[in-house]
C-alpha cells in the first residue's frame, strides 16, 4: 500500500508538473498579493475611520467641557456656588472621558501609521514582484519559443514528428507503387503477363514496335527479291545452256581431213 501510494503521488506530481504553467502561477501569486494589499488598505481605511470618529467625539466632549466651564463661571458670578460645583463636577467627568479618548486616539493613530507603512512596503514589494513576474514571463516565453523552434528544426517535436512520419509513409508508398509499376512493365514486356486491352503500351513503345515490324517486313521483302533474282539468273543460264546443246546437235559433224603428204 505504501508503494502504491508513492507511485500514485509520483504520477500525480508528474501530471501536475506537466499541467503547471509558470506564467499562470506567477499571475495567480500576483493576484493574491494584490488581494492582500487591498485588505491592508481596507484595514488602514477602517483604522483611519475609527480615528476620525474618535476625533469627532473628542471635539464634542471638549466643546461640552468648555460650555460647562463657562456655565460654572456664570453660576459662581451669580452667587450660585452649588450650580458652579455641579458644572465643574460634570466637566471633570468629561475630562476623564476626553483623556481616555485621547489615549485611544493615540493608539489608533499609531496603528494607522504602522498599517500605512506596511501598506507602502507591501505596495513596493507587489510592484517589484510585478516587474520580476513580467521579466520571468517574457524570459519563459522566449525560452519556450526557442525550444519549439529548435525542436521543429531538429524534428523531435510532436507536430514535426507526425509530419515526418507522414512524409516517410508517403515516400514508402510511392516507392512501393513505382516498384510495382516497374515490375508489371517488365512482366508485360517479357510476355509473362498479357495485356487483354492492348492499351497498356505507351506511344513510344507502340512506335518502336511499329518500326520493328516495318523493319521485319522490309527485310523479308529484300530476302524474297534476292531469292527471285538468284532463281531467275539460274533459269536463264539453264535455258542458254540447253539452246547451245541443241545447236551443236543440229550442226553436221565434219569429216576429218587427212594430209596426203
Amino acid at each position: 500500500m505504501k508503494r502504491m501510494g508513492m507511485i500514485f503521488r509520483a504520477k500525480a506530481n508528474k501530471a501536475l508538473d506537466r499541467a503547471e504553467d509558470p506564467r499562470e502561477t506567477l499571475d495567480y501569486s500576483y493576484q493574491k498579493q494584490l488581494e492582500l494589499l487591498q485588505k491592508v488598505r481596507r484595514g488602514v481605511a477602517d483604522v483611519a475611520t475609527s480615528r476620525k470618529r474618535l476625533e469627532l467625539q473628542l471635539n464634542q466632549l471638549q466643546n461640552q467641557s468648555t460650555k460647562l466651564e463657562e456655565q460654572g463661571r456664570k453660576a459662581l458670578a451669580l452667587g450660585r456656588e452649588d450650580l458652579a460645583r455641579e458644572a465643574l463636577t460634570r466637566r471633570a467627568a468629561l475630562q476623564q472621558q476626553v483623556s481616555d479618548l485621547e489615549t485611544q486616539h493615540q493608539t489608533l493613530q499609531g496603528e494607522e501609521e504602522k498599517l500605512t507603512l506596511a501598506s507602502q512596503r507591501l505596495q513596493a514589494k507587489v510592484d517589484a514582484f510585478r516587474t520580476k513576474k513580467e521579466t520571468i514571463k517574457a524570459t519563459y516565453t522566449a525560452a519556450q519559443a526557442q525550444t519549439r523552434i529548435g525542436e521543429a528544426f531538429s524534428g523531435i517535436s510532436e507536430e514535426m514528428g507526425d509530419v515526418g512520419m507522414a512524409i516517410q509513409r508517403a515516400e514508402d508508398k510511392t516507392a512501393q507503387m513505382q516498384a510495382r509499376a516497374g515490375a508489371i512493365d517488365e512482366l508485360l514486356a517479357s510476355g509473362a503477363l498479357d495485356d487483354p486491352t492492348g492499351t497498356a503500351k505507351d506511344d513510344i513503345t507502340a512506335e518502336l514496335d511499329r518500326l520493328s515490324s516495318g523493319s521485319d517486313v522490309e527485310l523479308e521483302l529484300q530476302r524474297m527479291k534476292a531469292e527471285l533474282a538468284g532463281g531467275g539468273s539460274g533459269r536463264q543460264q539453264a535455258i542458254e545452256g540447253g539452246a547451245a546443246g541443241q545447236m551443236r546437235q543440229d550442226r553436221p559433224q565434219e569429216q576429218p581431213r587427212f594430209d596426203k603428204s
